[in-house]
C-alpha cells in the first residue's frame, strides 16, 4: 500500500492548487459568507471544476467516469482545504454519487450518475437526527404503502442540502435504533409534497439544512436496493466522505501552520523576530511532527479505500485513525495559530478565524474524534 501520491496523482493536486489559489482563494469565501448565498458556493466555479474533471475522478467509465479512486480525490480535497474552498464535490459526487453507484438500481444510476458528474443535478444525503454523527442511531420512519412508503421524521446537518435537486435519505423500514439492520435508502425530489428543507446555520457559514418529512410519500421506485439492508452501502459512501474530510482538515492545517511560520518570522517584538524565541520554535516543531503523522494517517485511509484485498473492518478502522488524527492535528495547530498571532488571531479581518471556523466544523462532520475513537476500539476489538 502507497503512502505517497504517485506522478500522475502529484500532478493532479499541482493543477489543484494553482486553479483555486487563482479562481477561489480565501478571499472569494469571505465575499460568498459576506453576500449570505444559500448555495454556499459559486456555480461557475463548480462548472470549472467539473470541466476538469474532478466530479468523474471515483465512478467507473462505463458511467462516464475516470476510476481514480479515493486517491485520485485526495490531492483535491486538500487544495480545497488549503484554499477553504466550497463545493459540492463532498456532498453530490462523493456521498451522493458513491451511494447511487454502491446501492443504487441500473435505471437510477443511468439517471443520476451521468447528471452528477456533468454538474447538472446535485443530491445531498440526509443521514443524521442528532447533534452529533450516529447513522446508527436512524429512527426517521418508512412504512410501507400501496405502491411505495410513507417517511416521517427529520434530518439534521444535511451537508449542502439547500437548493439539492434531490436527497437520499436514510429511514428505518425495521428495527430499532442502532441496529444495523432495517436501514433503506430513499430517493426524495427536492419538490415532494410534504418535504420542508431550511437553513441550519454553522460557523462556517457554508451551506447546511434541516429536513422534515411529513407524510412524505415515495414510490418504490425511488428504494435504493434492497430493503432493510441499506447499511453495508451507506457505511462504505460514509468512510468515502470522512476519508476525502480528513485530506481536507489535512490541506487546512499545512496551510494555517504555513501562515503561522510567516507570521512567526516577521513579526517582531523587543527587536527581533518572535520566531527567534525557543519556546515558540519549540511548539512549531511540534506541530510540523503531527502534520507528517497526519498525513500518514490519512494517506492510508485514502489507499486503504481503493483496496479491494482489505475486509470492510479494516478499511472502517484506518478511515477512522485518518479522520481522527487529522482533525485533532488541524485544530491543535488552530488554536496555536490564534495564539502566536496575539490579539489580531481573534479577529475576523485575518483569516486564521476562517480556517479554524472551518476545521472546527469539518471536524464534526461525518463523525467527531470522540466518535472515531470508539469507532476504531469497536474494529479493533474485532480482530481479537
Amino acid at each position: 500500500m502507497s503512502l505517497v501520491y504517485s506522478e500522475e496523482q502529484r500532478l493532479l493536486a499541482d493543477s489543484a492548487r494553482e486553479f483555486l489559489a487563482a479562481r477561489s482563494p480565501v478571499a472569494a469565501q469571505r465575499r460568498l459568507r459576506d453576500e449570505a448565498c444559500a448555495g454556499g458556493y459559486d456555480t461557475s466555479l463548480w462548472q470549472e471544476a467539473v470541466g476538469l474533471g474532478w466530479s468523474a475522478i471515483p465512478f467507473p467509465e462505463a458511467f462516464g467516469g475516470l476510476d481514480f479512486g479515493c486517491m485520485g480525490l485526495g490531492p483535491i480535497f486538500e487544495a480545497m482545504g488549503r484554499n477553504l474552498s466550497a463545493s459540492p464535490l463532498l456532498s453530490s459526487v462523493v456521498l451522493g454519487g458513491s451511494l447511487m453507484h454502491l446501492a443504487g438500481s441500473q435505471a437510477q444510476q443511468d439517471q443520476w450518475l451521468t447528471a452528477l458528474i456533468s454538474g447538472e443535478q446535485r443530491l445531498a444525503l440526509a443521514v443524521d437526527e442528532k447533534p452529533r454523527h450516529a447513522p446508527l442511531q436512524t429512527a426517521l420512519t418508512a412504512k410501507a404503502e400501496a405502491g411505495g412508503y410513507r417517511l416521517d421524521g427529520e434530518k439534521f446537518f444535511v451537508v449542502d442540502g439547500l437548493e439539492a435537486n434531490a436527497y437520499l435519505v436514510a429511514a428505518r423500514t425495521s428495527g430499532s435504533a442502532g441496529d444495523e439492520q432495517g436501514i433503506s435508502l430513499f430517493l426524495v425530489p427536492a419538490n415532494t409534497p410534504g418535504l420542508e428543507v431550511s437553513a441550519l446555520a454553522l460557523i462556517d457559514s457554508r451551506n447546511c439544512a434541516r429536513l422534515r418529512l411529513n407524510a412524505v410519500q415515495v414510490g418504490s421506485e425511488a428504494l435504493l436496493g434492497t430493503v432493510g439492508a441499506a447499511w453495508a452501502a451507506l457505511d462504505e459512501a460514509l468512510d468515502r466522505g470522512r476519508a476525502c474530510l480528513a485530506a481536507e482538515l489535512l490541506g487546512a492545517g499545512e496551510q494555517l501552520f504555513a501562515m503561522t511560520l510567516e507570521y512567526l518570522k516577521t513579526r517582531v517584538q523587543f527587536d527581533v523576530p518572535i520566531g527567534s524565541f525557543q519556546t515558540l520554535q519549540h511548539r512549531a516543531a511540534r506541530l510540523h511532527v503531527e502534520l507528517q503523522l497526519a498525513r500518514s494517517a490519512v494517506m492510508a485511509a485514502l489507499a486503504a479505500l481503493d483496496d479491494s484485498s482489505l475486509s470492510a473492518a479494516e478499511r472502517g478502522r484506518r478511515v477512522s485513525l485518518g479522520k481522527w488524527k487529522a482533525g485533532e492535528v488541524a485544530a491543535q495547530i488552530s488554536n496555536e495559530a490564534v495564539q502566536m498571532h496575539g490579539g489580531i488571531g481573534v479577529t475576523d479581518e485575518l483569516d486564521v478565524g476562517l480556517y479554524l471556523k472551518r476545521i472546527r466544523v469539518a471536524q464534526a462532520c461525518l463523525g467527531d474524534s470522540d466518535f472515531h475513537c470508539a469507532r476504531y476500539g469497536a474494529f479493533a476489538s474485532l480482530e481479537k
